[in-house]
């Protein structure tokens, strides 16, 4: 299994473009992505995403880093006051996420806005369902999933994203795990990893105290359940197959020296993490 960490991790302090953020992971040995929503959305403003996101790809690839996971944009509602726009928009990102040769692509279900009109939960999943299914028409035939994660005030379980799965009813939706989501709403590692069985296809490792979405290292201040989690994943029946991917904006806010160094410290805890797992 490859670990992985958050492409932004490394923010405007200490890489001010993709190209610099590429170059400063690949020194510190980090080769494996997860491609955050704030460097694709300065890609996609570049132009025309297949062309920028080969252009890109080639970049990494001659350091040697790739982006198996990325982030659709985290502003987007699929099912807000105007969702043909927002699919459009979406499906744009997925070009460029297909070009970077990102496999996993994360996106957060929509119905902030539909909650605040009033609309029912039932309302909700039916356009949620019929903005997915064009998002996975688009994909159809390339080799990359659409991965909806486990949020915080909605869509919390896993049965709350297999009721969206099945009635989507495409083989290229599947599950990402956010960690400290799952704290913060009181759920357990071990029930949802089993639940979600194969369709887990991408992870997000971060820790919290229980009622922020800190976004932190593990085995900090935090309470996530870690011995729970890797002993759920090492007896899953089909072996999970994506990143061990962290994400921590939490740990951002250092000096640029600091954030190099903590990267040393977080390959540490990545080997002693998935050795647990093997």
């Amino acid at each position: 299994m490859k670990y992985a960490v958050w492409s932004n991790y490394l923010n405007e302090s200490t890489a001010t473009s993709p190209e610099e953020m590429v170059v400063a992971f690949a020194k510190k040995g980090w080769f494996n992505l997860e491609l955050s929503t704030e460097h694709a959305e300065e890609l996609i403003m570049r132009g025309d995403p297949m062309a920028v996101g080969a252009e890109f790809k080639a970049f990494a690839d001659s350091r040697g880093v790739t982006f198996p996971q990325g982030h659709l944009w985290l502003g987007v509602d699929i099912v807000g006051p105007q969702p043909e726009e927002s699919v459009k928009l979406i499906k744009s990102w997925l070009d460029l996420f297909y070009a970077v040769g990102v496999k996993a692509c994360v996106l957060h279900a929509g119905g902030g806005w539909m909650r605040k009109n009033g609309a029912s939960e039932d309302e909700i999943d039916a356009a949620n369902v019929k903005s997915l299914k064009a998002l996975c028409a688009h994909i159809e035939g390339r080799d990359m999933y659409i991965c909806l994660e486990n949020l915080i005030a909605s869509y919390t379980r896993v049965s709350d994203l297999r009721r969206l799965i099945d009635a989507v009813g495409s083989s290229q939706l599947k599950i990402c795990l956010d960690t400290g989501h799952l704290n913060i709403t009181g759920g357990s590692p071990a029930e949802f990893v089993g639940d979600a069985g194969p369709l887990l296809k991408a992870l997000h490792i971060d820790d919290n105290e229980g009622e922020h979405d800190q976004h932190l290292i593990p085995y900090g201040t935090g309470n996530v359940l870690w011995d729970e989690l890797l002993c759920a994943l090492a007896a899953m029946s089909e072996p999970y197959d994506g990143l061990f991917n962290f994400e921590i904006p939490g740990e951002s806010g250092a000096p640029p020296e600091i954030l190099l160094a903590k990267l040393d410290y977080l390959r540490e805890v990545a080997a002693y993490m998935i050795g647990k797992i093997r």
